[in-house]
């Protein structure tokens, strides 16, 4: 083993996987032209992949050799000797992995080392629940990593900020008054890989457009300095805002080098609570990224694997309602609805959105409409360039969905249109009244949020957090009108 290459896999590109014990291994890397063409990407999604792997063979040198093939398989078999490989981020990747260690091709299979907490210390802090919550683990990971501790109490004698990072955007202005997030410098490696996308043809969604994140662990330090300076203090304020003239506000796009794997989640961590211990950075705006990263983001990827690969057919909420070919094709010109046109609109051009607009945008306008909890996941994995195969599952069918029954999330996450006329400066200017729910401007969410409370009514009256929402409706005069006019809706 001691002389062993090391296979990356395209989310495994950082010196937790390479450097340390394994800095001095020769370094395998693979484009497989099977993989780009599996599924219907977003374009720039793909130009982040290659990018990221060409930019690792350019700075591991004389280490790494880059090898493009049809498929791995073909690749390994190409390049002729055994490979060492991490466990990889898929169950699909894992059994491929695992197939091609009884075929001889890998020599052994080791630990993830691209997150915080190892799966087999998740599977034991598990153990036998049936139901969980993230709060639980949050607060485990804080302990177990000494993250904004004093002794055995969390800073500030809190655990969570969250009350105190709801404020909504700041009016008259169409900006965050925020420096800009740092943007990467496209170089050679780009042009070229831009180049050869246009030239592979390949069935895409989504603008192609300049390289908006970074994709190597030198561009990532450099992203993470420039929102621990100059964005952490007014994230916390302002993270769940939405702003139609501002689509990063203050939000760190840190995701997609955490998921390439150029940026280990504790440096991110570790610099967040740096800046709070030194004054720089409102304690409620550092708990709060470090709950995302730490806690979320961290949960996330282990109830990926706790749950297992059936997870994605569980479809309690029984929607079965096919993604429509505008959202499918991130056609945001014929949405007139300013919240979800934008939201739709963010993904087309960048291939991102922030997490309320995933979630309070597009999941709930899904939840709402009864869209296939399979396909949304699909689409999420394929149509966001930070989607990778585990990050969506849990967070689409668990926590926007609600489609596992409530095994990850305490209630479906939806709202009518008041919600996102608090929460962003979209309404003003919308064709749609917020505050109307019958006629031909009445908001498709407020308008929506009756529907599906109506279609759930009886899940909803059992659970204590959601059964207002159902009194709520049950003295509504028009109720039935609302209903049929939803029923035929086919204009958001």
């Amino acid at each position: 083993m001691s002389d062993t290459p090391l296979w990356l896999f395209a989310d495994q590109l950082g010196p937790a996987v390479y450097g340390g014990e394994h800095a001095h291994r020769e370094v395998l890397l693979v484009e497989a032209t099977s993989a780009l063409s599996k599924r219907r990407y977003h374009r720039q999604k793909l130009h982040l992949v290659l990018s990221a792997l060409r930019h690792a063979e350019r700075d591991l040198g004389d280490r790494a050799t880059l090898l493009k093939a049809d498929s791995y398989t073909d690749a390994l078999e190409q390049y002729g000797r055994p490979v060492l490989v991490h466990q990889p981020t898929s169950h699909a990747a894992e059994r491929f992995v695992n197939r091609l260690q009884k075929e001889g091709l890998v020599e052994e299979v080791l630990p993830t080392p691209t997150f915080a907490l190892p799966r087999k210390d998740f599977e034991e802090w598990a153990g036998n629940r049936t139901r969980f919550r993230m709060e639980d683990f949050y607060r485990d990971q804080r302990r177990r990593f000494d993250v904004l501790m004093e002794g055995s109490d969390p800073v500030g004698k809190r655990w969570n900020y969250d009350e105190d990072n709801r404020e909504s955007p700041p009016k008259k202005q169409a900006k965050l008054d925020v420096p800009a997030p740092y943007k990467p410098r496209e170089d050679d490696i780009d042009e070229q890989v831009r180049h050869d996308l246009d030239a592979m043809d390949l069935d895409t969604v989504g603008a192609d457009g300049p390289r908006l994140f970074a994709v190597t662990p030198t561009e990532a330090k450099r992203a993470l300095k420039r929102f621990i300076d100059h964005r952490l203090e007014l994230f916390g304020r302002y993270e769940d805002a939405m702003m139609g003239g501002d689509w990063a506000m203050s939000h760190s796009l840190l995701s997609v080098p955490l998921n390439l794997g150029v940026l280990h989640p504790l440096d991110a961590v570790e610099a967040a609570e740096q800046a709070y211990r030194d004054g720089n950075a409102p304690l409620a705006a550092t708990e709060g990224f470090i709950r995302q990263i730490l806690g979320w983001r961290e949960y996330m990827w282990h109830l990926y694997w706790h749950f297992g690969p059936d997870y994605t057919k569980k479809n309690e909420l029984k929607a079965h309602t096919k993604l429509p070919q505008w959202w499918a094709d991130l056609d945001a010109d014929s949405v007139t609805a300013a919240c979800l046109h934008d939201a739709l609109a963010g993904v087309r051009d960048r291939g991102w959105s922030h997490h309320i607009q995933r979630l309070m945008i597009l999941g709930s306008h899904a939840l709402q409409r009864g869209y296939r909890p399979d396909q949304l996941t699909e689409w999420f994995a394929t149509a966001y360039v930070d989607g990778f195969r585990w990050v969506m599952p849990t967070n689409v069918v668990g926590m926007s969905q609600h489609a596992d029954g409530g095994l990850l999330a305490t209630k479906p996450y939806t709202s009518g249109g008041a919600y996102i006329n608090k929460m962003s400066d979209h309404c003003g200017d919308c064709a749609f009244d917020p505050k109307k729910r019958l006629g031909d401007d009445a908001c498709p969410f407020t308008a929506g949020y009756w529907a599906f409370t109506h279609r759930h009514k009886d899940l909803l009256a059992k659970n204590m957090r959601t059964r207002r929402a159902v009194s709520s409706m049950e003295r509504l005069g028009d109720l039935d009108a609302v209903l049929e006019q939803e029923s035929a809706r086919e204009h958001f």
